[in-house]
């Protein structure tokens, strides 16, 4: 990312952008999807997709898996869109059967679309993508899937074409490994098709104005020159790995990470069996002590940042994030700072979560390991 800039009008650069743009295709699991790439965060991306599909006053429905879910509803009433919840109580993925039971009930077909975020990054939940669009079909419903994966996308198993999404939402600085700054869109045929004959006004993130100059490994305005370099890099990192192997590694971090959280007699805040993500896991803290003050605590002694609750489970979790380019020795120098955290905040639990993580890893170690 710290080659020298070069112009984004230039022979040089069509390289580049084809490079980004056929690549990201291969990390969405789409042949027939077209990807188009912003010099934005996932909020952009977001708007993209509401902007390009919805029309003010259109129903879309939405499931309340956790404070991103959330923010992606207010988004969508701030533009007009009569967005409408699955109440959700934070502690697993969508629920695909009360998806098909609401869209069962729209019998004139006004719901336009439904939006489920895919990694719920504020709980530690993973949504069931397959299920979702099986239940849409199941309804016999024309709305169109559209799906968060900021925080799951390269990190955990997403397939646009085999689960039949229309719209993914994803952004640069999770399983991509990079900085914030870019965020992305890929869609399908349908969605392209009902964005040609509808939508809001929109200029900065029309999708048609994107695909000629993409055609050729262009953009219609300035591209994140640099983060693009970096893309090129990452796309190449996750495919010498193994997109598989590197999904494997994000669930076998995730139970190694449970592992030693039930075994200091904490709670996982994903009850959800199956649902737990390969991301990152929130942990509730016992009651009566405050999870942002135990977060401040490891971060003063050990130099771990942990994240931290967000509106409904403010000061209730710490988020332990176990994504991207991660290894073991990272995943144990973590779980080891938190467990002398606890003991020196003097929180309620048991020893031995890290000896409990360590057990896990050395069980299920990756071929590639093994063989070594």
């Amino acid at each position: 990312m710290s080659a020298q800039v070069i112009d984004h009008r230039g022979p040089d650069f069509a390289d580049v952008g084809k490079t980004a743009l056929d690549g990201m295709k291969t990390i969405f699991k789409t042949e027939a999807g077209r990807v188009f790439i912003y010099p934005a965060s996932g909020t952009g991306a977001w708007e993209a997709a509401l902007v390009n599909t919805l029309a003010e006053g259109d129903r879309v429905l939405m499931y309340e898996t956790g404070h991103f879910a959330t923010l992606w509803k207010k988004m969508a009433d701030r533009l007009g869109v009569r967005a409408e919840f699955i109440e959700g109580d934070w502690r697993g993925g969508a629920d695909a059967d009360a998806i098909e039971a609401y869209l069962r009930k729209d019998t004139a077909h006004e719901i336009k679309a439904v939006c489920v975020v895919h990694n719920e990054t504020s709980t530690g939940s993973v949504s069931p993508i397959a299920d979702i669009r099986a239940a849409i079909d199941a309804a016999g419903h024309p709305a169109l899937l559209m799906v968060d994966s900021i925080s799951g996308l390269a990190s955990v198993d997403f397939r646009f074409d085999e689960w039949g999404v229309d719209v993914c939402v994803s952004g640069s600085q999770k399983g991509l490994m990079l900085p914030p700054g870019i965020s992305f869109n890929c869609v399908s045929d349908k969605a392209m098709e009902v964005s040609r004959k509808g939508g809001m006004r929109r200029s900065y993130w029309d999708w048609h104005d994107m695909t000629g100059p993409n055609a050729t490994g262009y953009f219609p305005y300035t591209p994140a020159t640099n983060a693009l370099y970096g893309l090129n890099e990452a796309i190449a990192m996750l495919h010498e790995e193994g997109l598989d192997n590197v999904f494997a590694r994000h669930a076998r971090h995730a139970r190694a990470t449970r592992a030693a959280v039930r075994a200091w007699g904490l709670e996982v805040l994903c009850r959800q069996q199956g649902q737990e993500s390969g991301v990152l896991t929130a942990v509730l803290m016992p009651e009566g002590h405050s999870a942002d003050a135990f977060r401040a605590q490891v971060l003063r002694s050990f130099d771990i940042s942990l994240g931290n609750g967000l509106s409904k489970v403010a000061d209730k979790v710490f988020r332990i994030g176990h994504l991207g380019d991660f290894n073991d020795a990272m995943l144990m120098g973590t779980l080891s700072g938190i467990e002398m955290a606890l003991a020196k905040s003097r929180i309620p639990h048991s020893a031995g979560g890290t000896a409990a993580a360590m057990a896990v890893l050395e069980e299920d170690i990756p071929a590639a390991i093994a063989a070594e």
